[in-house]
């Protein structure tokens, strides 16, 4: 099933996401919790091309196993920053012979030691890889990434929304947040971008932080705003791991509740490999989740 027929829905969703692990002897620990996730039978889950230091190899197969054993819609992150065309159509090629319909098309990080702040490889954005998977002919559902407060390299709100419809326009059928921690930027937000002519469905991401240590770090990878109403519950909570995790997912719960309500009829969770804290926020949703 594609993404977009589901987010398309009129009754309230979850999907989350997951990501390969950092080494190959860990394969069998994400694996496990991954199946747990998977078992939950959320709308769909992502599987990430390796970040955070994640092996890409795996993405595939972790995508796969999702869709066939336990029949949950897929998509495969690609990314494309240090790779080349020929390895581009090879991985196009896999994810279509396993039978996976979706795809996030990412242009990823640049290296840091990468000459004048490009890429390695043979793509510079997201719409080069974008034009390759459709050249390929495969009737992929494809997916990208938006920044609800403005891409870290972007210049400004203004040419942050231009290259957002530019990427819209280039074929892109939906584009997930990345993470926020305020509601009131994701609304902003939309409204601006459908004032720019961008019509395709815009999934919101939430992360439940669950651990005092995840807030330096969300704010160094995304330079995310978090609310003083958030940092007073890591102050409060941040020093008792059970009680952080409780305080985090009811904070996340609380956020999607408030975008249901706004008529946000699908969110998207970066679960972190997590399956107690995907279980808790359904178990939260659990009167909510199917309905209209």
């Amino acid at each position: 099933m594609k993404i977009t027929d589901i987010v398309s829905s009129k009754k309230y969703s979850l999907s989350f996401e997951v990501f390969p692990p950092k080494t190959n002897t860990a394969f069998a620990s994400v694996e496990h919790a991954v199946n747990e996730i998977a078992a939950l039978k959320p709308s769909y889950m992502s599987v990430t091309y390796g970040a955070g230091g994640g092996t890409s190899k795996y993405t595939l197969d972790i995508a796969k196993n999702i869709k066939d054993k336990y029949s949950v819609p897929s998509i495969a992150h690609l990314t494309c920053v240090s790779s080349s065309k020929e390895t581009v159509k090879d991985m196009i090629e896999k994810i279509h012979l396993a039978g996976i319909e979706n795809v996030l098309a990412l242009r990823g990080d640049i290296p840091k030691d990468a000459p004048e702040g490009e890429g390695t490889g043979d793509y510079k954005h997201s719409m080069d890889l974008m034009s390759d998977i459709r050249s390929s002919g495969y009737d992929f559902c494809v997916g990208g990434a938006c920044y609800p407060e403005v891409h870290p390299e972007s210049k400004s709100k203004q040419d942050d929304i231009y290259y957002l419809k530019q990427k819209a326009d280039s074929g892109f059928e939906f584009f997930t947040s990345q993470m926020f921690f305020d509601n009131n930027l994701y609304y902003n937000f939309l409204y601006r971008i459908r004032e720019a002519g961008v019509t395709v469905p815009i999934i919101p991401g939430i992360m439940p932080i669950t651990k005092a240590s995840q807030v330096e770090r969300a704010i160094s990878l995304s330079g995310c705003y978090v609310p003083q109403r958030f940092i007073s519950l890591v102050d409060k909570f941040g020093y008792d791991d059970a009680a952080m995790m409780q305080a985090g997912i009811a904070y996340a719960t609380d956020q999607i509740i408030d975008l249901f309500a706004n008529n946000v009829t699908h969110v998207h969770v970066y679960s972190m490999n997590n399956p107690h804290v995907a279980q808790a926020i359904m178990n939260n949703l659990s009167d909510i989740l199917g309905k209209e």
